[in-house]
């Protein structure tokens, strides 16, 4: 498989992880000049900007990790940016997923609310 296939089996197995918790999907792939927020989601007040890290197994990085804080300022610019074009009242929080793919299964996942914040 290719990295965009690895990187959509991930995020396709997110978005369902999110739905099955109760949230709504706002928008998929929000891109902007320069970033991409992979899934955004909304439930209770909350507005999750997610940024998922799809991976094969023992990876040399792993999916937190690749979250440099170069990506992190890309993702709070870019939120900003949808959320100017997308006016909500809703808390902004900042989440991430690691997906570990085999083949074209899903091995492993962890999900991390809050995982930075708009002051890192």
């Amino acid at each position: 498989m290719d990295k965009k296939t690895i990187g959509d089996l991930g995020e396709n197995f997110t978005a369902c992880y999110l739905e099955r918790k109760g949230y709504t999907i706002l928008k998929r792939n929000f891109r902007i000049k320069g970033g991409e927020i992979d899934i955004i989601a909304a439930k209770n007040g909350i507005i999750a900007f997610v940024e998922v890290k799809t991976r094969a197994p023992d990876p040399l990085v792993n999916g937190f990790e690749a979250i440099t804080p170069a990506k992190i300022k890309l993702i709070i610019k870019t939120s900003e940016q949808y959320s100017i074009k997308y006016p909500h009242d809703l808390q902004p929080r900042f989440d991430a997923a690691w997906v570990t793919v085999s083949g074209e299964k899903v091995t492993g996942f962890r999900y991390i609310e809050n995982a930075f914040d708009a002051s890192e």
